[in-house]
């Protein structure tokens, strides 16, 4: 199978109706899916200029570097895209908690699978969520 390999501008992939495309972010060395955040043209221009991340906040409309207040910045490895072209996958060295709890990751909560599994009331550590 003959896959085009080249690399895409950011005008190149795919936004939706409001002109935002998801970004899943994990840790570079690790594989740790820490975060999703939503990105633009700008947000994405922002991240490759300063190899930080730089998201949309939907609900305050305006962009956010992550670590901007926290210091729980993430220095940008790599930025890859689905062969939709309508994902990113950003590569990071995440400096502290990824998530705004305080949770190194913002995936650490887990739905039941099937009886007698985890509770959605539980976390990955079996620990109750307040």
């Amino acid at each position: 199978m003959d896959r085009e390999r080249r690399a895409l501008t950011p005008d190149e992939l795919t936004y939706d109706d409001r002109g935002l495309i998801p970004a899943i972010v994990q840790q570079h060395d690790t594989g740790e899916v820490l975060m999703m955040a939503w990105m633009d043209r700008e947000a994405l221009k922002r991240t490759l200029e300063t190899r930080r991340a730089w998201y949309w906040s939907r609900s305050r409309q305006t962009y956010w570097m992550k670590g901007e207040t926290s210091g729980h910045v993430q220095e940008v490895r790599e930025v890859r895209y689905d062969c939709d072209a309508d994902t990113l996958l950003l590569l990071v060295h995440q400096a502290g908690a990824a998530c705004h709890t305080g949770e190194r990751s913002c995936f650490y909560r887990t739905l039941a699978l099937e009886a007698g599994g985890p509770s959605a009331e539980e976390d990955t550590r079996g620990m109750p969520l307040s």
